[in-house]
């Protein structure tokens, strides 16, 4: 399994950045999970959108979702013509209204359903996309949100990534064992006020190492917090070494 770092910012880009975004290839499936504000550019730059297999969409936030507008206008309106390949769009349940009103704020309410063939997964589920296997976990953000873990085989290597969320034992239960630990470090400090929606540096590591993670990358930080030192906080708290996720990194298991 190989994931490519498309983007990592927060709720605004990094400086030539984008939002979350992550290409995750195995032998024969290649899945974008989320499409942030710019993913869809960067993942111009490293395949052909036209062949993706599938999108997963963690949550319904604009740094998760926004792209997929522009990447359902080039599937249709390109001038390379109608893309044939339809990817599976599989997200959170509910979600289709939620992408009518998305992109009905200029255009077409279906040209995301259009475009994309979807799928809507409730917390219980086990999901496939090609060769993947996918389950979910709520955690605790500010709409329902999903950490997702993503296996290839029944003995391949297991990639989870925690999503948005604040503190929450169920995504270290989730993710115990893991070969690889996505898991957002957005904060310097906890928010001050309840209900929480994301995660210090320092708690990222604490989860991780609860977890018992095998390797451990932590992400959605701006470029405006100094973050190697969110590297340090990460790594002091889990007891070895973490990876920064950066634009355009690439993540052999």
């Amino acid at each position: 399994m190989r994931i490519t770092i498309l983007g990592k910012s927060p709720s605004w880009q990094d400086a030539g950045g984008a939002c979350s975004g992550y290409l995750v290839e195995g032998e024969s499936t290649r899945m974008l999970v989320d499409c942030g504000s710019g993913v869809f550019a960067r993942l111009r730059e490293v395949t052909d959108y036209r062949e993706l297999d599938a999108v997963l969409i963690t949550h319904f936030h604009a740094d998760h979702v926004l792209d997929l507008v522009p990447f359902a206008y080039a599937m249709t309106f390109s001038p390379l013509g109608p893309a044939t390949n339809r990817p599976e769009l599989i997200i959170p349940a509910g979600g289709t209204g939620i992408l009518h009103t998305l992109a009905e704020l200029w255009g077409p309410a279906d040209i995301i359903e259009e475009a994309f063939q979807i799928v809507e997964y409730e917390p219980d589920d086990i999901a496939t996309a090609g060769e993947f296997t996918i389950r979910f976990q709520p955690v605790p953000h500010y709409v329902p949100t999903f950490a997702v873990d993503i296996r290839a085989s029944e003995d391949g290597p297991r990639f989870t990534f925690g999503a948005d969320c604040a503190p929450n034992e169920g995504l270290v239960e989730f993710a115990r064992d893991t070969d690889f630990l996505l898991i957002e470090a957005t904060l310097r400090e906890p928010e001050d006020d309840e209900p929480r929606g994301h995660l210090t540096a320092t708690e990222a590591g604490e989860h991780a190492r609860a977890a018992a993670a095998r390797r451990v990358a932590i992400t959605h930080i701006t470029d405006e917090l100094d973050q190697e030192l969110s590297l340090r906080q990460a790594e002091e708290a889990f007891g070895g070494p973490v990876e920064l996720a950066r634009s355009g990194a690439v993540i052999e298991l």
